[in-house]
């Protein structure tokens, strides 16, 4: 559960066979320390689980000062994936922007002062009262909640707006959300005009992540990784490996953010498990298998960034999928920088602005029907 205070704004709703990309409602808050921006207003819209079950979903829409023409038709539009925040908790990026404390503010605003209008989403899990845990790492339920978020945005008539060309960019966690929106794009929202998409950091093995950082300073993440993806494929027998302190420390875990991830939850997967390396069980190795990334062909531009000394996610997994996209003929472009994970999300912005502004450049191409698949 999501514990968000009695905000009825965020209370979860029942969703029928509502289209996705639908704005349910909408409210206008104040973001502060943001350069660039005009004016912010939270959203909540419909979506889908991996499984496909509709959902109501939140994010943040943020206006920049200076736009096209100075109005916001046809303004680019960039979806923002924020990294890793937390299972539960008040971790919502539209919540942290409005308090003050999102971490990813500097690369939302890199993008605002460029007058493109930046949409970050929740996360199917996160922002919406009773809805949590956060489907951490579970791709297509990333992907859905990034390309219906576009969606809600660019199809909204209000002040004249009209279809505007769409970016999509993520580091880390929020990388591995941006590819994911690229692979399913093709098949699940044709109908957007998506130009680029840009990714640091990209976990393309969520099991090999795993496995790295179990044990580790970072056993936190390993074991939110264990949470959010037993929270997406609920159906399936996903927590016979856990003991009686197992099944505790996963009600705990889904509701915290980050920083009490990292404290509460350092011991090794074993420590909650029936057996060391759950990751290999056979329910688990199906999951994590399904979750790779390149299995699925962008028709897009895709620029992939990393770090060389980036302890957290190995460069392998970055150029492994840089690799795969090659094989398969998509425009891939690759930059990697002789820095930690921290510093590559810095030093790669510069390269994500150019490739944004070379799409946007181009004219838009040809816009398939919308299967909501």
């Amino acid at each position: 559960m999501t514990s968000t205070g009695a905000d009825e704004f965020r209370a979860n709703t029942t969703i029928g066979f509502d289209t996705p990309g639908e704005i349910l409602r909408t409210r206008e808050v104040m973001v502060p320390h943001i350069a660039g921006l005009r004016r912010a207003w939270q959203v909540i819209y419909t979506t889908k689980t991996t499984f496909g079950i509709p959902v109501a979903s939140s994010g943040i829409v943020l206006e920049p000062v200076a736009s096209s023409g100075g109005a916001i038709v046809e303004t680019p539009v960039v979806v923002y994936c924020p990294t890793f925040h937390g299972l539960g908790g008040r971790c919502a990026p539209s919540e942290l922007l409005v308090d003050g404390n999102e971490p990813d503010s500097s690369s939302i605003a890199a993008a605002l002062v460029q007058g493109w209008t930046v949409a970050v989403p929740d996360g199917v899990g996160l922002g919406i009262d009773g809805a949590g845990p956060h489907h951490f790492l579970a791709k297509k339920a990333g992907a859905r909640a990034v390309l219906d978020l576009a969606r809600a945005v660019v199809s909204q008539p209000a002040e004249g707006r009209i279809e505007a060309p769409v970016a999509v960019w993520g580091y880390a966690d929020g990388g591995r959300v941006a590819a994911a929106a690229a692979e399913y794009q093709p098949a699940y929202a044709p109908e957007l005009d998506l130009r680029a998409v840009a990714a640091g950091a990209v976990i393309r093995d969520p099991g090999a992540l795993i496995n790295n950082l179990d044990g580790g300073p970072w056993s936190g993440f390993a074991f939110a990784g264990m949470v959010g993806l037993a929270r997406a494929y609920s159906h399936l027998p996903v927590d016979h490996l856990l003991t009686d302190a197992g099944m505790r420390a996963v009600q705990r875990a889904s509701e915290a953010d980050l920083a009490t991830l990292l404290v509460e939850f350092l011991p090794p997967l074993a420590a909650w498990c029936e057996r060391p390396d759950p990751w290999n069980d056979p329910v688990w190795n199906h999951i994590l298998t399904r979750e790779n990334l390149g299995t699925k062909t962008p028709l897009v531009p895709v620029h992939l960034y990393h770090g060389l000394l980036d302890g957290l996610v190995p460069i392998e997994s970055g150029r492994e999928l840089f690799a795969e996209y090659t094989s398969r003929d998509v425009a891939v472009s690759w930059s990697e920088f002789d820095v930690t994970h921290l510093g590559a999300a810095d030093l790669g912005v510069p390269d994500v602005l150019t490739t944004f502004r070379a799409g946007f450049a181009r004219p838009p191409r040809h816009q398939g029907p919308n299967p909501t698949n």
